[in-house]
């Protein structure tokens, strides 16, 4: 016996590589905005067909942010470019159908900018208190993402007389929900930055 100890090898962490499922995804997302746009753009929210198109292209984007999501945890696949293109990706696509909502006189500029400066608002408050901790999604916070791409996709869809004045409900009640949360959110952010005793 020598007397000398046998160190216990440390476990070693593997390196999660950028270029993956999850972050291909909010990468597609991303550049899917532009195309969305100009979709938008071209159907002047006048053509019909375009106008599917252009909720269709929606659709899908947003649904790749359940995925992209999805695939990170389930995966092990979470990056720190991911954690700050995610929601960078997810605000281009609802601020831009917003925009262009209110643009083509379909939504009331008010609602668009309340609903921006929330978002963008929150997504500082999640930098901000990013060394303290992390604000996770609230269950109001993703029924505020629903009824948002709800509405919103309500709204490009050419609906029938009959079921376009249900937009605006969806996107009232979208309203309500964003402007909540906002708060619910600004409070966490408060309670994480507050000094521990």
């Amino acid at each position: 016996m020598t007397g000398a100890t046998e160190s216990t090898p440390s476990r070693i962490v593997p390196r999660v590589p950028l270029l993956n499922a999850a972050n291909a995804l909010t990468a597609l997302r991303l550049v899917l905005v532009p195309v969305f746009g100009a979709t938008v753009v071209v159907s002047a929210m006048t053509h019909a067909g375009w106008r599917m198109a252009a909720c269709l292209i929606f659709a899908f984007a947003s649904a790749t942010d359940l995925v992209d999501g999805w695939i990170a945890r389930r995966f092990g696949l979470v990056t720190s470019l991911g954690k700050v293109a995610d929601p960078i990706a997810d605000k281009a696509l609802t601020g831009a159908a917003l925009v262009l909502l209110s643009w083509y006189d379909r939504l009331p500029w008010w609602v668009t900018v309340a609903i921006l400066v929330r978002e963008l608002g929150i997504t500082g408050l999640r930098f901000w208190v990013i060394r303290h901790g992390v604000i996770a999604a609230s269950r109001g916070g993703k029924i505020k993402t629903a009824l948002q791409i709800l509405a919103i996709a309500w709204y490009l869809w050419p609906m029938p007389a009959l079921l376009a004045p249900v937009g605006p409900w969806i996107m009232g009640a979208a309203v309500v929900v964003t402007v909540v949360t906002g708060f619910d959110y600004v409070a966490q952010a408060l309670r994480l930055r507050r000094p521990t005793p």
